[in-house]
């Protein structure tokens, strides 16, 4: 879940995990220009950062509260670290973390490739361990060496297609489209929950011609921001994702929390992105 406070201050705007990854999608689907090329390929590209975190629908269902009563959800103050796993069932979260990779490998390899890297990213590069309780780190390392055998296996499996290129399945390929998957995800992130700082999409990128550069995230205001250098095809666009308005602020229960989540009517708020 993800959680924006209300402009009237008088609850949550509450966004699933899965709206944000197709938001995600949404905006890797515009990817590539004269300055940056479109991912390849594209269709398996597009399908993995579609649907990196469908896992968490179940979940997500019925959001739960922090110990302050909050809901629990990434929200602006854990923008660029990973630090709340003392809110958190550790070997629930991860066994959600698994599940969603092996959801995408039924279908797509090279996706779920993607997707095992983007979780195997955030436990490790962008995670706190110290935020998890020393009896914990065993279930988390014990993950992260299965999601490293199952990267191998995926790897072997993409080389092995014969619908795929050897410059698709190439380490670089490989590279430049788990970059792709977490700059969009990013991106979601920081137009879900209305970020107001500059910020960048993480990563420095390919460009047509052959340099790498870093893309600069500008906030224009609540969910309109300008990047620079710009990926995308077109100067402007506009898009949105779906979220509920649970009024209140703070929570005696989860099941109070989700009953009014589910009490909620769908609404969509608007996303803009320019160069």
């Amino acid at each position: 879940m993800l959680r924006l406070e209300s402009e009237s201050d008088d609850g949550w705007w509450l966004i699933t995990h899965p709206d944000h990854a197709h938001l995600a999608g949404v905006f890797a689907s515009h990817w590539g220009n004269d300055r940056f090329p479109a991912p390849h390929p594209r269709e398996n590209v597009l399908h993995g950062i579609h649907v990196h975190d469908d896992g968490w629908a179940v979940r997500d269902a019925h959001p739960s509260i922090t110990r302050q009563g909050k809901p629990s959800a990434f929200s602006n103050e854990l923008v660029g670290k990973y630090s709340a796993f003392e809110e958190i069932d550790l070997a629930d979260y991860l066994a959600v973390r698994e599940s969603a990779v092996e959801q995408v490998e039924k279908r797509d390899p090279y996706a779920a490739l993607l997707v095992s890297m983007h979780t195997y990213n955030l436990l490790t590069e962008r995670a706190d361990r110290s935020t998890i309780a020393p009896d914990q780190l065993p279930l988390l390392d014990a993950f992260l060496e299965r999601q490293l055998l199952r990267q191998e296996r995926l790897r072997a499996a993409i080389r092995s297609n014969p619908n795929l290129s050897p410059r698709e399945t190439s380490d670089e390929a490989i590279l430049n489209n788990f970059r792709l998957l977490q700059a969009t995800d990013n991106l979601s992130l920081l137009s879900c929950i209305a970020y107001m700082q500059p910020s960048t999409l993480l990563h420095p990128f390919p460009t047509t011609e052959g340099s790498l550069t870093t893309i600069t995230v500008e906030p224009l205001g609540p969910r309109r921001f300008r990047l620079h250098p710009y990926p995308f095809d077109t100067p402007e666009f506009t898009c949105t994702v779906p979220a509920r308005h649970v009024p209140g602020k703070l929570f005696s229960s989860h099941d109070e929390l989700a009953a009014r989540f589910a009490a909620a009517p769908i609404e969509s708020l608007a996303i803009a992105i320019c160069a």
